[in-house]
């Protein structure tokens, strides 16, 4: 597989950012990196076995042989001597379903948009289990602030650190959004805030499989809010990013070891962020716009007192998209065994694979081809 330039890629993100208008539906709009690519892809596979055996579940071999595949398609390369697993066409939609609802597109979408990449076929990147998953919780964290639709960031931090909200609270959550047409994120908002604001005349009905969550759900959506508050409050970029990533970093490692791996990786990565979207905003000091224009302000509370201050968002936003665009554009890590099959307490403290999550879930899409039928079929089934 040939692995893009790193450099490439990122001129090319910095021309999709300036050009986003003609380009897609939303400044918000984030990129899906190699990794999460993968990751994309092997849920979708998943989903498509499941929706002809009934199993939601898939093979190493199986994924990395239609990754192959998935982007010698997108680029147009050759692929008629290439193995291709069953039902392709079928995985190819979900995938794509899968992106367009979480708002997201990869990286050979915005390649096919702005025409310009080059490849090198060398440029791997290995890291440590423990530095891969602290680098993915933080940027998930960061990617949900920028991003409210990204449901691959929900997965990952929905139980990071543990709040009780493990597979049975993905599930529910996961059916609710499919129902209602809506993100994970916002469905456990919207639950939250009628519970807390709506008053007893709007509360969800007992039958509500969400309110076993409650607790867990309310300390998850609460976390949000600290950091969005610390988004929309904080006018100076530079120091509102840096509080963002303490206020996080020391969720993470609270109650835990100061000598625990995952401990130290988590400061290591909040430290190297910190310093990194500083040098993002002192490198556009004096610059017009930070490669995008007229983005959208942090979110308001819908109970906040002064609406106007969610307005001072907008500079940190720019900063944490260029981030999250940096991170996009780096290449996969070679060892993606631990990428898609982590096992749990061994990858993610309190946590579960992400395909252990998406397994419990009916669809990861809200609407997949005509399927309707087979859904009531298996309607008994979670």
């Amino acid at each position: 597989m040939a692995v893009f330039n790193q450099k490439s890629v990122s001129d090319m993100i910095k021309e999709f950012r300036k050009n986003w208008r003609a380009l897609c539906n939303s400044e918000r709009t984030t990129l899906c990196g190699a990794d999460s690519m993968l990751l994309a892809l092997q849920l979708s596979m998943a989903e498509n076995n499941k929706q002809h055996s009934g199993e939601f579940t898939v093979s190493l071999s199986d994924v990395l042989l239609t990754w192959k595949y998935l982007l010698h398609e997108k680029l147009n390369l050759p692929v008629e001597n290439m193995d291709v697993t069953d039902h392709y066409e079928d995985v190819r939609k979900i995938y794509d379903d899968f992106l367009k609802n979480s708002n997201m597109l990869d990286l050979i979408d915005v390649y096919q948009k702005c025409r310009a990449l080059t490849s090198n076929c060398e440029n791997y990147n290995t890291v440590s289990p423990v530095q891969l998953l602290a680098r993915k919780i933080i940027f998930s964290y960061l990617n949900l602030l920028v991003n409210s639709k990204n449901d691959l960031a929900v997965a990952y931090i929905l139980n990071i650190p543990d709040r009780g909200l493990g597979r049975e609270a993905f599930t529910d959550l996961k059916h609710a959004a499919r129902e209602k047409q809506m993100s994970i994120f916002l469905v456990a908002t919207s639950f939250i805030r009628t519970i807390e604001l709506g008053g007893k005349g709007y509360a969800p009905p007992p039958s509500d499989p969400l309110r076993t969550h409650v607790k867990g759900l309310s300390n998850f959506i609460n976390f949000i809010d600290k950091l969005d508050e610390i988004l929309g409050e904080i006018p100076n970029p530079s120091i509102a990013g840096g509080q963002i990533l303490s206020v996080i970093k020391m969720q993470l490692i609270k109650g835990q070891n100061s000598r625990d791996p995952f401990c130290k990786a988590i400061e290591e990565v909040a430290q190297d962020l910190d310093l990194r979207i500083k040098n993002i905003i002192n490198s556009q000091e004096g610059v017009v716009a930070l490669s995008t224009t007229d983005i959208s302000p942090a979110r308001p509370k819908s109970h906040a007192i002064n609406h106007g201050t969610a307005y001072c968002g907008r500079d940190t936003v720019k900063a944490l998209l260029v981030l999250l665009d940096e991170e996009a554009a780096n290449a996969p890590t070679k060892n993606k065994a631990e990428l898609l099959y982590d096992e749990e307490n061994t990858i993610h403290h309190h946590g579960t694979s992400i395909l252990t999550l998406f397994r419990g879930c009916k669809s990861i899409c809200w609407k997949i081809n005509n399927w309707n039928e087979f859904w009531k079929c298996s309607s008994g089934q979670k």
